[in-house]
């Protein structure tokens, strides 16, 4: 019996340590310091298509007129969550004026439809894995980094991405102007 314990603890220890430093690398990562489009990743929107939490297949060009905030997050990201808000705050207020936020989540199905339904999001979000992580590459996020998102006029035209938390200000500065 006493040997099944140790065997427990020491898998329960290396299951913490594995994560915790998973959490570190991607909280570095999100750290990086933020930048604008400098002829790195695309000049416009490549297509794609990933589902919603209700399993569609949705594609890009269903917001094509759109102003449009593509934000790649995780529910186990804490700078991830500390931007959400601004996000639907954001698209409340701005929905009107052709404004739409599309998260891609790079996490399970399950946590996403529950952070989703706790912090009441009001845009669509999309579940992706690989070729999630893929299109992030291809926007710029060359770091793999959490969050990052890449904001797009109303033609399609990559306007500004970054990687890390977005503010309040970068919002206001960057997205309101494309409206």
């Amino acid at each position: 019996m006493r040997v099944a314990s140790a065997l427990t603890a020491v898998i329960i220890a290396t299951a913490l340590a594995a994560g915790i430093w998973s959490g570190v690398r991607y909280y570095q990562s999100a750290q990086t310091p933020q930048f604008q489009m400098t002829g790195k990743g695309v000049e416009s929107l490549p297509e794609f298509a990933l589902p919603d939490l209700e399993g569609k297949l949705r594609n890009s060009s269903e917001w094509k007129g759109d102003v449009l905030v593509i934000n790649f997050w995780a529910t186990w990201c804490p700078p991830c969550r500390e931007e959400m808000p601004r996000f639907i705050e954001m698209q409340e207020r701005y929905r009107d004026k052709g404004l739409q936020f599309i998260g891609i989540a790079i996490d399970d199905l399950e946590m996403v439809q529950d952070f989703h339904d706790v912090y009441g999001i009001n845009f669509p979000t999309l579940i992706g894995g690989m070729e999630a992580v893929k299109l992030a590459n291809t926007l710029g996020n060359r770091f793999d980094s959490l969050p990052f998102t890449a904001v797009f006029d109303r033609k399609g035209k990559t306007r500004y991405i970054q990687a890390g938390e977005i503010t309040d200000e970068i919002l206001e500065t960057k997205v309101v102007p494309l409206l």
